[in-house]
């Protein structure tokens, strides 16, 4: 639900992944000669006050920024500069982006939320230049949140239950057209349960046919899994808070298709978030509560580069890092983040409220 009613609706270790993770955790101070002394996030001017909840870092050099106010943005230079790419007429149309894919410096699919026509997905393939719209939600009841690709041709979208159960679009040609899928394979929703649009990490994918998708605002927050493109699904409890519509699974990250870390809690500033993460190793089938959670309601959650064990959760209060596959996690950073991804070639972004994006990276 990217967003809590009508109101909160409008609201993915070598050595690299070990360097990146001392990186982030290592305090200020100065570097001996000979020792690498590398900083933890550093923060970028994206020459905007925009809230970025949708992130889609390709490189170190090459990452793309989908948020509020019809905005997005793209750089090619490891954030020194941020061109805007905004598709024309988002902004006075008001869309809301919260989730973009990218391929490369040229291919991304931005999702726009909300209720009925709200709902859209944009494609590019000219580095933002140009932006076609692919889909328009004509139902007034679907509301799109969150969506992934398996590869540069096959993807996901979700929304919210329709008629008792979650809706999944699909595409077969890298996003330039879409379909809703059966929803026979999808079991039934529980009473208030949505997905929140609050990372872009609501559904994710890891390898050719799986894909997860994260839940709240129910009684109790379920990982929904499907090994088969989104054809058929099974739901699983998760420890993470729920029984309230601003709690649940905010986001997940899968570093392969049973290695798998969930993370949420309360959004709201004022409630606390205790058992806000778990983890699973075997594919979703069951989920334990990590024994050292963050202290507080983490929205995203990205696996460190070619790591089997390190991953940063971030939110509005901070950033946290793990070092054994989500057990046991430590702040590392106070700065207020939404939304968090890592790249092959060593490098983490992070994105939020008020223009805020920045990047780590080992070299």
């Amino acid at each position: 639900m990217k967003a809590m009613g009508k109101t909160r609706r409008l609201m993915s270790l070598g050595l690299c992944g070990a360097a990146l993770a001392a990186a982030l955790a290592a305090p200020a101070a100065q570097a001996m000669p000979g020792e690498r002394h590398e900083p933890a996030w550093t923060p970028t001017d994206t020459g905007t006050g925009a809230r970025f909840r949708g992130l889609a870092a390709v490189s170190g050099r090459t990452a793309w920024l989908a948020g509020s106010k019809g905005t997005v943005l793209r750089t090619t230079d490891g954030g020194r500069h941020w061109r805007d790419v905004s598709p024309s007429g988002a902004a006075d149309a008001g869309l809301e982006f919260r989730d973009i894919e990218a391929f490369d410096a040229r291919r991304a699919v931005a999702l726009a939320i909300g209720e009925g026509e709200a709902s859209r997905v944009l494609r590019t393939e000219d580095g933002g230049a140009t932006w076609t719209e692919s889909f328009r939600n004509a139902d007034a009841r679907a509301f799109y949140d969150c969506l992934t690709f398996f590869d540069s041709r096959h993807g996901l979208a979700m929304s919210d239950p329709v008629d008792g159960r979650f809706r999944i679009l699909s595409t077969h040609d890298g996003g330039r057209s879409w379909n809703v899928l059966p929803s026979a394979g999808m079991p039934q929703a529980l009473a208030g349960e949505a997905g929140f649009a609050a990372s872009g990490q609501c559904l994710v994918s890891a390898g050719p046919k799986d894909v997860w998708l994260a839940t709240g605002g129910a009684a109790t927050a379920r990982v929904l899994h499907s090994g088969d493109r989104g054809l058929t699904w099974s739901a699983t409890a998760s420890p993470i808070p729920a029984g309230d519509p601003a709690r649940g699974v905010f986001g997940l990250a899968f570093r392969d298709r049973t290695h798998g870390i969930a993370v949420g809690g309360d959004y709201r500033a004022d409630q606390l978030s205790p058992s806000a993460s778990a983890v699973t190793s075997d594919a979703g089938r069951g989920w334990q509560p990590s024994r050292t959670p963050p202290t507080a309601y983490r929205s995203g959650v990205a696996w460190l580069p070619h790591s089997r064990r390190a991953a940063l959760a971030v939110g509005p209060t901070g950033t946290d890092l793990t070092t054994d596959g989500g057990r046991t996690w430590r702040t590392v950073d106070a700065g207020s983040y939404d939304t968090v991804d890592c790249t092959a070639d060593g490098s983490c972004w992070a994105a939020g409220e008020k223009g805020r994006a920045a990047r780590a990276s080992v070299r």
